[in-house]
């Protein structure tokens, strides 16, 4: 029988593995250190894209291509990068899954995936001269 002032006995919660979580949360202090890097080198190959190319529409001496060239491969160098970091962020997310669970859609996820397709979508515009 029980008393009406005993304290209710809550269920006692898995205790969680302090190492993986660590680990969890080194890898997406990682990814977003891919993700300020791929950031990086996206805008600064839009930027060059758009300075090269007003030099080009003034006049100044810059071949036809190298715009699209220059910014092309900055754009396309941020969006291997932060596929790499991707990459490497899911490998590590399997292997402490069997450690520990947890979700998968983690917020920094969804920011790399999100900035990946802003690289495509760059790289295409910058292709199609749309920009």
């Amino acid at each position: 029988m029980s008393t009406p002032n005993a304290p209710a006995v809550e269920p006692v919660a898995k205790p969680r593995d302090l190492g993986a979580v660590r680990t969890m949360m080194a890898a997406d202090r990682t990814l977003m250190a891919w993700i300020r890097t791929a950031l990086s080198m996206l805008s600064f190959g839009f930027t060059i894209y758009k300075v090269l190319q007003g030099f080009q529409e003034a006049g100044r001496a810059v071949s036809e291509n190298t715009p699209r060239d220059a910014g092309i491969f900055l754009v396309v160098a941020g969006t291997v990068a932060i596929l790499m970091g991707t990459i490497e962020y899911g490998l590590t997310l399997q292997q402490l899954r069997m450690l520990e669970p947890f979700r998968l859609l983690r917020p920094t996820l969804i920011m790399a995936v999100l900035m990946c397709a802003a690289g495509l979508f760059l790289c295409f515009g910058i292709l199609t001269r749309q920009l």
